[in-house]
């Protein structure tokens, strides 16, 4: 605990110096620093007034007499009153969870974490968090006191959520620096991070932030490589047996990112070339067909540098996603539209997902599936109700009969429709349902034809699933009842069967463009819904 508190002030003073500093843990060895810290673990904390609204990373700023205010209106204790101060001064009161354009990506990742792993619950704040979660765009000015209450409130609940213990990666002493709060330079933060932070054991003992980790250290190596050189884009497709002294400089640069063995330099594309390629394709969500294109090419010329950017905002997702346990989960990756089944005895299978278009994006949060519905009803979401049935209706008064949908409520100006099972039903012939705040759970889907697609963000949020009775199946293993037949059965019964899950399943919905699998391989995926690109225009200066 010591340790962890020294480096909270260590980050200040490094950021207040030079701008460079680390979210992630010690950016540096420094005993000198121990006399800061008394036998109470009290420490004194500087507000680092070289944060402006030019480099912030939020575009809003709290008056500190607002904060003041707020800790007498919630008659907060000594203890948690400090703490809310001192997180601001090492951010110069600026905003955490919010900017001009709504919630943060850290916002959306605390409010995710909290909503399924904490005891105490703020009710007028879930309400609050709920709504502006499913909003598509928010705008906030700085003026707006309301918006100040809630900011507060998010970082209440943050001291209260890490004095709880209740996920491996945010305690009481690092929640200071969970939260960018100064643009950097990536390769300055990347050096922190490799060469200056000594990793407490809440980090290290995390595979997935210690895997990304390594993986940093490859690109930044790259990056650092001045000697590396774009590939041309121009050239036909290259396949094994091709000889042409491109080929010695496709080997130099899939040797630079540890994606080939060092010492080839030969003109043929060999067997061993072609085993990378179709690995480097495989891990990039490209065709593995071991055919150089231009799309592998395009891949493979990537700037180093934007690649170590990609990774150190990924390292700040991994923070707030509660780690996966060793076995029996399930996990969606949103950009590599794919799910993953992790059961006992190293049982493990996947399947590819439809998740929400852009605008209605899939959210980032974990907890686990309680419930298997089979034949389901759908009941149809207000929006679609108002933006897509009603107009539908206008236009052809036999529009719900057509479409097995009935009126089951609500009023004539906007009436509650729900879609009858059946065949043809939205959700196709099974739903499995977790407790969120986000109104999202996986379903079948009678469009099957849609798996084929190479870019998979199409549903209005929620996730369909390539292979839904391999999954059903999964999830009631230990119900023995529930065999295949009678799975298969029940999803083409035709009426709604509601089941109990026994052993809820954990569930963790992610959202990484850069990852590392169990064997150490690097993996990247596009940006779908642009989250990567305005997390790095806070993150990043230039």
């Amino acid at each position: 605990m010591k340790n962890l508190i020294i480096a909270a002030v260590i980050l200040v003073s490094a950021t207040s110096c030079n701008g460079v500093g680390s979210w992630f843990g010690n950016d540096t060895d420094s005993t000198s620093m121990a006399n800061i810290v008394d036998s109470s673990f009290t420490t004194v904390w500087v507000r680092d007034e070289s944060i402006t609204a030019a480099n912030a990373y939020s575009d809003l700023f709290l008056d500190s007499a607002a904060l003041d205010y707020f800790i007498t209106k919630e008659n907060l204790g000594d203890t948690t009153a400090k703490r809310l101060h001192n997180f601001y001064k090492v951010r110069n009161y600026q905003y955490a969870w919010f900017t001009t354009g709504g919630l943060t990506e850290q916002g959306r990742g605390f409010w995710g974490l909290h909503s399924s792993t904490a005891n105490k619950k703020n009710e007028g704040l879930s309400a609050l968090m709920d709504t502006l979660i499913q909003k598509d765009s928010v705008s906030i000015s700085q003026s707006d006191s309301a918006f100040t209450q809630t900011e507060l409130q998010l970082t209440a609940q943050l001291i209260d959520y890490a004095g709880g213990n209740t996920n491996e990666l945010i305690s009481s002493s690092n929640i200071h620096y969970l939260v960018p709060a100064k643009k950097m330079d990536a390769m300055q933060l990347a050096d922190s991070i490799l060469h200056r932070q000594k990793d407490s054991s809440v980090f290290a003992t995390n595979s997935t932030y210690t895997a990304l980790k390594k993986s940093l250290a490859v690109y930044y190596a790259a990056a650092k490589d001045s000697a590396q050189q774009l590939l041309p884009s121009s050239l036909k497709q290259i396949k094994k047996g091709v000889t042409t002294p491109f080929i010695a400089a496709l080997k130099k640069r899939m040797a630079t990112t540890g994606d080939y063995v060092a010492d080839d330099t030969t003109t043929t594309y060999n067997d061993s070339l072609f085993n990378a390629v179709k690995d480097f394709q495989l891990r990039n969500g490209l065709a593995a067909t071991g055919v150089v294109t231009d799309s592998t090419i395009a891949a493979l010329n990537v700037p180093a540098v934007e690649r170590v950017e990609q990774i150190l905002v990924n390292l700040n997702r991994v923070l707030w996603m509660k780690p996966a346990p060793d076995s029996n989960h399930v996990v969606v990756n949103i950009p590599s539209y794919m799910l993953y089944v992790q059961g006992d005895s190293n049982t493990t299978f996947e399947m590819p997902i439809i998740v929400g278009k852009e605008g209605t994006g899939t959210a980032m949060f974990s907890d686990a599936i309680n419930q298997v519905v089979f034949s389901p009803y759908w009941n149809i979401p207000e929006s679609i109700v108002r933006n897509e049935i009603l107009p539908a209706m206008k236009l052809d008064k036999g529009y719900l009969k057509k479409r097995n949908m009935e009126i089951v409520g609500g009023t004539d100006s906007l009436p509650r429709i729900r879609e009858l099972p059946g065949k043809e039903n939205s959700l196709g012939r099974v739903k499995f349902l977790f407790p969120n705040s986000f109104d999202i759970y996986m379903h079948d889907t009678p469009n099957k034809n849609l798996f084929a697609q190479k870019n998979r963000s199409l549903s209005h949020g929620c996730i369909r699933v390539g292979n839904p009775e391999k999954l059903a199946a999964f999830i009631l293993r230990n119900q023995k009842e529930w065999t295949p037949e009678k799975i298969t059965a029940a999803m083409n019964a035709g009426k709604e069967q509601t089941v109990q899950v026994q052993q809820p399943l954990p569930v963790q919905i992610n959202y990484y463009t850069a990852w590392a699998d169990a064997a150490g391989r690097l993996h990247f995926r596009n940006d779908v819904y642009g989250l990567d690109k305005v997390t790095k225009e806070k993150m990043f200066v230039g």
